[in-house]
C-alpha cells in the first residue's frame, strides 16, 4: 500500500468515526470500542485506527481518560453534514485556531491605531451587516468585510495579507456558520452581531485589551456552536 492509499484509508476512517459521533450512535461520555473491535468493524488496519483516532483526538471530539479509555468529549453540530462533508471538519477547527490567535492580535493593535476613518468605516460595515442579516440574508461578504476592516484599522499590513490570504477559508467556514444559523433559533442567529458590536465597542473604547478579548470570545464561540463546547 503506497502512502495515498493509507492517507486515504485513515480519512475515510476518521470521517466514519466521526460520522457515529455526529448522528449519536456514540454519544458525549461514551467510551469508544476497543482497537481491536475498530479494526474489524472498519475493516482497517490498527495503524490507520490509531492515526483516525489521533486526528479525532488532535480535534477535541475523542479523549484517553486515565481509567476510562477513549471516550467522546465533543459532538459537533448534528447539522454540520448537511452543509459540508465531515472530513473538511478538521481543516475549519484549525482555520478557526489561527484566527482566534491572529485576530485578537489584530484587534488589540486596532483598538491602539485605529483612526476616525477606520472606526467610521466599520460603523459603516457594521450597519450593513446588521441590515442584509435582518433580511434573513448570509451576509458572508459583509462579515468577512468587517474582519479585514478591523485589520486594516491595526495599521498592520501583515494582519491583513493574512486574513487576505486566508480568504477561501474564512469565507468556506463563514458561509458553514451562517447556514448553520439559519436552520438555528433567531436568537441564535443574532448572537454572532451581538459578539461583533462588542468587539466594536471595544474599538471605539480605544481599549486594546477588551478589543483583544472580545475578537477572541467572538471566533471561539463561533468555533464552538460548529463544533461543540
Amino acid at each position: 500500500m503506497n502512502s495515498r492509499q493509507a492517507v486515504g484509508l485513515v480519512d475515510r476512517v476518521y470521517s466514519e468515526i466521526l460520522g457515529l459521533v455526529v448522528d449519536g450512535e456514540f454519544t458525549e461520555g461514551q467510551k469508544l470500542p476497543t482497537e481491536q473491535a475498530l479494526t474489524a468493524r472498519f475493516e482497517a488496519s490498527r495503524p490507520t485506527i490509531r492515526e483516525a483516532l489521533s486526528r479525532l483526538r488532535a480535534d477535541g471530539i475523542i479523549a484517553t481518560r486515565q481509567g476510562s479509555g477513549t471516550v467522546v468529549v465533543k459532538r459537533p453540530d448534528p447539522d454540520l453534514p448537511r452543509f459540508t462533508p465531515l472530513e473538511t471538519i478538521s481543516d475549519i477547527q484549525r482555520c478557526y485556531e489561527f484566527r482566534i490567535v491572529t485576530e485578537s492580535g489584530a484587534a488589540a493593535l486596532a483598538a491602539r491605531m485605529a483612526d476616525e476613518a477606520d472606526l467610521a468605516d466599520l460603523d459603516r460595515r457594521f450597519r450593513r451587516l446588521d441590515a442584509v442579516l435582518s433580511e434573513d440574508s448570509l451576509g458572508v461578504q459583509e462579515d468577512y468585510d468587517f474582519h479585514v476592516a478591523i485589520a486594516r484599522a491595526s495599521k498592520n499590513q501583515f494582519f491583513v495579507s493574512v486574513i487576505v490570504s486566508m480568504q477561501t477559508q474564512v469565507l468556506f467556514s463563514m458561509n458553514l456558520m451562517r447556514n448553520l444559523s439559519l436552520v438555528k433559533t433567531a436568537e441564535r442567529r443574532r448572537l454572532v452581531q451581538d459578539e461583533h458590536e462588542a468587539v466594536l465597542q471595544a474599538l471605539r473604547a480605544r481599549d486594546p485589551d477588551a478589543a483583544s478579548a472580545a475578537m477572541r470570545t467572538h471566533l471561539e464561540r463561533a468555533r464552538d456552536r460548529m463544533f461543540g463546547t
